[in-house]
This record gives structure tokens, sequence and C-alpha cells, in this order.
């Protein structure tokens, strides 16, 4: 498998961004996940400015500005070997991995399983204190949880949780002159952010992945409090895959989860039994961690949320969280004892946004030789043959992997999985693998995985779905849902919400903005059954990449097109520099198709879309309701980088367009899936996949 260009690619610390006002709208400058008393007094005094900005027509365009603003901790990409190196506070393979619980549903044509939410004390590693965690049934990561194609699962989400929120909370502080603060342990003199440390256990369960209909998706402001149930059945009408369950209570998900409540979930078919299983399967849960320290400078135990701030004037800018420290299954840098043969490894990213560019390396450094890893799966199931990872394995926020390793071919060794990204942290140590020398079992890699493997229909005539990422000026991150329009309105660029591409076809297209905040009205309407392209434009020019979530389906990524973004956006801002506005002053240009990497040739429910790039995934709608599509970034999706859209029949979606609904917006006829038929390509209810 290829990986991506990585010299093409200056990604930078993403920052959260707070205090935007668009024409029209009011918004308090306070951090980006909502009303906090607290951080408001920190940087503004006892009561938060309001930023009344008038409407787009009357507004006073003071700067027109066509380069993107300075991005704060903008990083050199380099080596993870280039990095300057700092001890370890705690010994690195130490501990050893835990081996997650597995939950199976009782027997009857619709299995049933209870998953409690519990607090716990955990022990992240032998040489810290315990933890006080959120844990599903107390576990750092919750169990297991194994379903059958096609049975349904009826789960039962117990809120038992006690207490207030276990993660200890820190406000942003003022950069100082050292290099990064946000990967360091420690407060550095910041106070603690008391809207967060008294959250109560107010929760909701989202199963990632899975194509299911509304009632059962776990709508981010539907939580429930510590004695209530959340009752949900899944079909598992879809490809055996790992998904992965986690918290999605809004806006606090970024805290919950890291807290605890994340956890995966299995779904099995006949492909299966060709894959190493029992104990030659083992899952692999990714999150990066903090922990405040003492008096004497010691570690803690207790977990640490802390960002920086850079700047209050004329808005707030900070980081996004990301921690030194990795975890896995619950464990920081653990090992593993393996024997000397194939191994699947199932891994999951559910970092808050940290990226973690994966490579097996002997403890030299050296990366194993070349056909050792093979790639088999990604988010939506298996691959339709084995695919040869031999460079790093690249895994952005909430995606997964599935690996088959052979450790036959480094009998006796100590192997380590270490993150090459070009900013892991001051230690990119994520685990450790000890060969045994005796000989292993023998296996054979099947050289075809599943032979029914999906593709999409063509999809000429499909409605088109356009989102955009405006560059970082200094406003808030957000995404635009935009409708093309014939011509932009009349006026001298840049106008408000309005942006033009020049395709690869050398046509120029306009758009026009017509949602961008979570609140606003639903403007996606999805018939049930259709087909169709989304497409995600992302007109910033450095940063981590945005991994795009759809709920309710998985889609298969058809494009991925290098554009040039630069000195074509424009801001529009008040007197005191505050963004009000902005669009394209020019159109963005094609420049090249990127060449799709192995990971890319799955079934996915999570895209990364990198800086200056266009990415178009087709994707099949067959569950109907309200749903969402958003950013995995968990700080970003709680800030609002987060859209709701509606999927009903035909039918239905006639009427409520006659009716004048207002959030009903015609759409060209959708393109239908052909009916399914049992383990054929058509059958991906991919049909609803993500």
């Amino acid at each position: 498998m290829t990986t991506p260009d990585e010299n093409k690619r200056t990604w930078s610390r993403r920052r959260l961004l707070a205090g935007t006002a668009a024409a029209g709208v009011v918004i308090p400058t306070v951090l980006p996940s909502g009303p906090l008393p607290a951080l408001a007094k920190l940087v503004a005094g006892d009561a938060a400015p309001e930023v009344a900005v008038p409407e787009a027509a009357g507004a006073r365009i003071i700067d027109v500005s066509v380069q993107s603003a300075p991005i704060p901790g903008r990083v050199k990409r380099v080596g993870f070997q280039q990095q300057p190196r700092h001890p370890h506070p705690i010994e690195p393979f130490r501990d050893p991995l835990p081996i997650l619980r597995t939950l199976r549903p009782s027997p009857g044509e619709v299995g049933e399983i209870t998953v409690r939410m519990r607090t716990a004390k955990a022990k992240l590693h032998s040489q810290l204190p315990p933890t006080t965690i959120w844990g599903y049934e107390g576990g750092v990561h919750g169990p297991v949880i194994e379903a059958r194609r096609g049975r349904r699962l009826r789960v039962r989400w117990a809120n038992e949780l006690t207490g207030k929120m276990p993660l200890l909370a820190v406000a942003p502080m003022i950069r100082a002159a050292d290099p990064p603060l946000w990967d360091r342990p420690g407060r550095d003199g910041a106070p603690l952010l008391e809207d967060v440390s008294n959250l109560p256990p107010w929760v909701v369960v989202h199963l990632h992945g899975a194509e299911t209909g509304q009632g059962n998706d776990g709508w981010p402001e539907a939580g429930i409090s510590p004695g209530d149930v959340q009752v949900a059945e899944y079909a598992n009408n879809q490809r055996a895959t790992m998904l992965w369950y986690h918290d999605h209570a809004m806006p606090i998900s970024r805290w919950t989860t890291i807290a605890g409540l994340s956890g995966l979930y299995v779904i099995r078919d006949r492909n299966d039994d060709a894959l190493p299983s029992g104990r030659y399967e083992i899952p692999l849960v990714l999150c990066d961690r903090n922990f405040d320290l003492d008096g004497q400078g010691r570690l803690t135990g207790n977990q640490l949320y802390k960002t920086v701030l850079y700047t209050t004037d004329p808005e707030i800018q900070a980081t996004s969280f990301s921690g030194p420290f990795t975890s896995v299954n619950g464990v920081i840098w653990p090992y593993a004892d393996v024997e000397p043969t194939w191994y699947r490894l199932r891994l999951a990213n559910v970092a808050n946004v940290r990226p973690y560019n994966l490579r097996l390396v002997f403890e030299n450094g050296d990366p194993v030789p070349a056909g050792v890893v093979r790639l088999v799966g990604t988010d939506g199931g298996l691959l339709p043959a084995p695919v040869a990872q031999d460079g790093p394995l690249y895994l952005a926020a909430a995606e997964r992997a599935d690996l088959l390793v052979d450790f036959g071919a480094v009998r006796g060794k100590r192997v380590r999985l270490v993150n090459t990204d070009y900013d892991p942290g001051p230690w990119p140590e994520v685990m450790e693998f000890r060969v045994g020398g005796r000989s292993g079992g023998h296996y054979r890699v099947p050289s075809k995985l599943d032979s029914s493997f999906p593709q999409p229909p063509k999809l000429d005539k499909a409605p088109h779905r356009m989102i955009v990422f405006p560059p970082l000026g200094t406003g808030q991150i957000e995404q635009w849902e935009m409708t093309e329009i014939p011509a932009p309105p009349p006026g001298q660029l840049p106008i408000d919400g309005i942006v033009q591409v020049k395709g690869e076809d050398g046509k120029v297209r306009t758009y026009q903005r017509v949602a961008r905040h979570f609140g606003d009205p639903v403007k996606f309407m999805v018939e049930t059954g259709a087909w169709e392209k989304w497409s995600w434009l992302n007109l910033d020019v450095a940063g981590w990449p945005h991994p795009q979530h759809i709920h309710a389906t998985h889609f298969k990524v058809q494009s991925r097109h290098e554009y040039n973004v630069a000195d074509k956006f424009g801001f529009i801002r008040d007197d005191k520099g505050r963004t009000v506005g902005g669009g394209t002053v020019a159109p963005v240009e094609f420049v090249s198709a990127e060449t799709l990497t192995g990971v890319e040739g799955g079934w996915k429910d999570v895209v990364q879309v990198d800086n200056t790039q266009l990415v178009t995934v087709a994707a099949h709608f067959g569950y109907s309701g309200r749903f969402l599509h958003h950013c995995h970034m968990r700080d970003h999706e709680d800030m609002g980088m987060m859209r709701p859209f509606v999927v009903m029949p035909a039918e239905v979606m006639k009427i409520e367009m006659r009716g004048g609904h207002p959030m009903a917006h015609p759409e060209p006829a959708a393109a239908k899936a052909a009916p399914p038929k049992p383990d054929g390509p058509a059958r991906h209810t991919h049909g609803g996949h993500r």
C-alpha cells in the first residue's frame, strides 16, 4: 500500500477558535464549547462582550485579507527521530497489554445485553496512582461487544455513573516562550475550568459506523442522567467489521470520551473464518492522555485536559487538546507477548485529535522487513484481498484498520509500534511486542478476503453535496454547507459565504453557503435508499486534516484532488479586526489528482480531508431519520463543526416540499441503489454504511 505524500502536507496544530461573528449573527466571545463563565471571566472580566454584526449588505468592510492569517504554533514537518527526546517520567513497556473483555448477546431472535456505565478506579500504568474514570462496565475502554451479521442486538445502555467529571480540565494558558506546553504534563500554573469539573454524568451512546435508524443512533442532545437507560436495537445488517461506541453528548464528548467512555463493537460473518482468531486476534484501542503533577513534580494519575491560549485579542485562539502519553487498551506504553506466527491486530484511534502514523520497528528504530504487515480491512470491513503495508499506516481520529502481522518473520525479537507522525509529542512510543523463539502456529494468508466486495453504481446524475472548510483567520473553525448557484451575487468579491471552484474540467462553479452552525435549519434532505456524492473542500493551507464522519452509512472514496487555494480567500473584518465574513476573491483551482492509499480502497466511515484538497465519496443512505455529519476531532464537533441532515422516503419528501416547510429544498432525483442481494456487491446497505 502506498502512503500519502508527506512532502505535500504542511500540517500544524489545529487551533480551537471562538468568537467569530457571521453577518447577522451575535456570538459571545467564549471558548467554543458553549458558555463557560469561568473562562469568560478569566479572559474578559466579569462579562464576555458580545459582537453585534449588521446584515451582510450593510456590514462595514474594514479589511479584506487575501492571505491566510498567521497560524500560531506552525511547525516544520519532521520525522519522529528528529524530535527532541525527553526523559520518560514512567517506564515504557513495563506493563502487560490488557486483553479487553468480550460480551456476547443472549440467545434468541433478537440478542440482548446490558452495558452499565460506572465510575471506577483504574491503573493506567503501574508507576501511576489510580485514576478515576467513567467507563462502560467500569473499564478504561468498555468490553468488546460481539454481534453476528444479520442478527439484531438490543443493548440497554444503563447510566450508573456517580460524581462529577473525573477529568481534571484546565483553562487555556497564555503561551510562554517555551515550545509546546500542551504536550507536557502538569498545569503550568493555569487555573481549573470549573464549568468542566462540575459537569454531571449526562451521556448518550453513539455506535460509530452502525447502519441504523435515527432512534438507535444516539442524538447528541438526547443525553440521559444517572438512573436512566438508553435502549438501542442494532440491525447489524451490514458488512462484518469493527465499529466503536462512545459518548456523543454535545458539547462535552471531548472530555467524557477521554474519561473512559469508549469501547469496541465487532460484527462477524463467514469471511472472518479465514482470519486468525482467539488469542491470535488482538484489538488495540489507542488514545493520547495527559496527567497533572504534584508539588514535587511527580505524575498524580489525575487526567489532565490542557490547551494553550495564544491570544484573546481580537478573539480567543487556543490549541486543541493532545496528550504526550499514548495508552493502548487503557495502559500507557504496554507490551504484549506473542508467538512467532500470524496475528490479526484490529486498531482503533479514539484520541481527541491526535493522528497516529504507525510503524513496526526494531529496538534500534529500523523498520521490520517488507511483507511482515498486511492491510486486510478498513472502517467498513474487509478489503477484496490483502494489501502490503510496508510503510507507515496513518490513522486519523476515529479511524480503524484491520492488519495481519507475521511475527514469525521477527522470531525472538522485540518490535515496537511507534508513531512516526511529524508531531508525536515528546514520546513516539505506542507499545512493544515480545516475540517468542519457539515455532508458532502455521497460517497461510488467504489470497482473497471478500469475493463479494461491493462497489458503488455510477453516480453521474446523483445528488452532490458540497461542504467547505473556510481558512482559519481570527474566526472559529467551521464547516459550511453549500449549494451551487449560476453566478455570484453582484458586488465586489469577496462576498460573505460565496466560494468559486475551478474544477478538473476547467469549468468555474459558484457555491453559496446555506448553513454553517449546528443550530441552523436542515439543508441536506436525502431520499431513503439514495446514492449520493459528498465532497469536502479544505481551503486552509496548514493544520491537521479534518477526519470527516457521516452517520448511518459507509462510503467509498472516489477521488482526492489537490487545489491551489493560496491567496484565494478574503476575510471581511470589522474595525476591531474581528472576522465578520469571508469568501473567495478568485476561484480556487484544480492542480492534480492524488493517488488513493490502500486504506482508501476500502469502505470507510471516516475520511481525512487534508489542507488544500477536495475529497469526494459515494455513499448510500438506507435508513431514515435525522442524522449528523461532522469533523471527528472531538474538539471541533463539540464546538459546532457538526451539522444535521435528514433522510426520508421520496414520497414523504414530495409532500414535505409541497407544504413549503422551511427546511425543505428541492434536490435532483436521487440515484437509487439496486435491490440488495445476499452477499452480493449491491448488498452494501452501504447502502447504509457509516
